[in-house]
């Protein structure tokens, strides 16, 4: 379970890194802080994200 969720959190990660720096983006927030933050909001909000995929995947199982 642990190795599918790392390779899980590689893809959800970066997915949701990405949404907030194009939410940033899109809001008017163009310097770099503001960008960084969004990316690293993101990233954060992936691991719980990662958790609930896994655990569906395997309940399945």
């Amino acid at each position: 379970m642990l190795r599918l969720g790392f390779i899980l959190h590689l893809f959800i990660g970066s997915t949701l890194a990405g949404i907030g720096v194009i939410a940033a983006l899109v809001t008017g927030y163009d310097t770099l802080y503001p960008i960084l933050i969004a990316a690293l909001v993101g990233y954060v909000l992936s691991v719980p994200a990662t958790w609930a995929v896994t655990r569906a995947l395997y309940d399945r199982a």
